[in-house]
């Protein structure tokens, strides 16, 4: 699966709160289907098939330990998507230190256009 394709399927599989549960619970320790589907009014086949969506994004993987078959949490997807994500956090920082330099400048002119003076250490201003 090409990265794109593997990004689009983590997002898909992380837009299910059901699936972000599944996750969670992972993220904990390795999980059989039936211990997977303890805390959700579903049945098994249900949660098989969230496993499945999860499988496909590279998120879970089964693995076969004697008569169990336990599913354990893959976090590379995570970390890719992380990675994505954290452009745009970039930016969102940036946005915000701006906003922050036009609210000082705004703060330090009154409503008459004029520069306010800075209050003294003792808190009397002007």
């Amino acid at each position: 699966m090409a990265d794109t394709e593997l990004l689009d399927a983590t997002f898909a599989a992380l837009a299910d709160p059901t699936r972000r549960a599944i996750l969670a619970r992972l993220a904990a320790g390795e999980a059989t289907v039936t211990e997977l589907a303890a805390p959700f009014a579903m049945s098994q086949p249900a949660i098989s098939k969230h496993l499945r969506v999860l499988e496909r994004a590279g998120l879970v993987s089964r693995g076969r330990d004697a008569q169990r078959r336990p599913c354990r949490l893959e976090a590379r997807p995570l970390r890719d998507a992380t990675a994505w994500l954290a452009n745009y956090r970039d930016y969102w920082v940036e946005s915000y230190q701006r906003l922050d330099v036009l609210l000082d400048e705004l703060q330090s002119v009154d409503h008459t256009g004029t520069e306010r003076r800075p209050a003294r250490p003792n808190g009397t201003g002007g």
